[in-house]
């Protein structure tokens, strides 16, 4: 089932899991009660994320995009952990676990790339994304994994940066989600075949 907000946890301490489509509406900002009305501008009034000097990051987006295109799931994982390792580091929030696995799940309700999930136990919470497309099994575009992986971050970001008591897709995060982006791209070296900067606000 679609959500448009979610809270960290619900009372019993079940964690409920954050989806990210294709497509989010706004027009569910009607239906919300005045106080999550509140935290929704909170969150669509944050345009950027501020991300402090810290280690260089072109190694880690050279890495992502070959392990990709060799199809190294394990790879791809292990470089996706230490690339948000270090995000949460320079952000100083807490850190987070990453799982990156092969096909993605789908259904009536769509295609998901990534899945977010907040724990009350304790341990790091859980991003994981998908690396092939549900169709023809492909291996997704490098930029579209990327994008993926931090608006996943995003959402972490929502809870441990702005202290947000939930986390909606806002404009301001699809913005914070660009702007953040487009920080790492331009750490990574201008040739080749990532020319990511530029194109950071492009649609697929």
């Amino acid at each position: 089932m679609k959500s448009d907000g979610a809270q960290r946890a619900r009372p019993d301490g079940a964690t409920r899991a954050l989806r990210y489509y294709t497509h989010m509406p706004f027009s569910y900002f009607d239906r919300l009660s005045p106080a999550r009305k509140v935290v929704y501008l909170r969150s669509d009034a944050i345009e950027k994320i501020h991300l402090p000097p810290g280690p260089p990051l072109d190694g880690f987006v050279a890495r992502l995009e070959q392990g990709l295109k060799d199809e190294r799931r394990k790879e791809v994982e292990q470089v996706s952990q230490a690339l948000l390792s270090s995000l949460t580091a320079r952000l100083e929030v807490p850190p987070i676990r990453v799982k990156v696995l092969t096909v993605r799940p789908s259904g009536n309700w769509g295609e998901l790339h990534g899945l977010y999930e907040p724990t009350e136990d304790g341990t790091p919470p859980l991003i994981t994304v998908w690396m092939r497309t549900v169709a023809r099994k492909q291996i997704v575009a490098f930029r579209t994994f990327l994008r993926t992986l931090l608006h996943e971050l995003c959402h972490h970001l929502d809870y441990e940066l702005y202290k947000f008591p939930e986390t909606f897709h806002t404009e301001g995060f699809y913005k914070r989600e660009s702007n953040l982006l487009t920080q790492i791209a331009s750490a990574a070296p201008r040739q080749g075949s990532l020319a990511l900067a530029e194109r950071a606000g492009q649609p697929e």
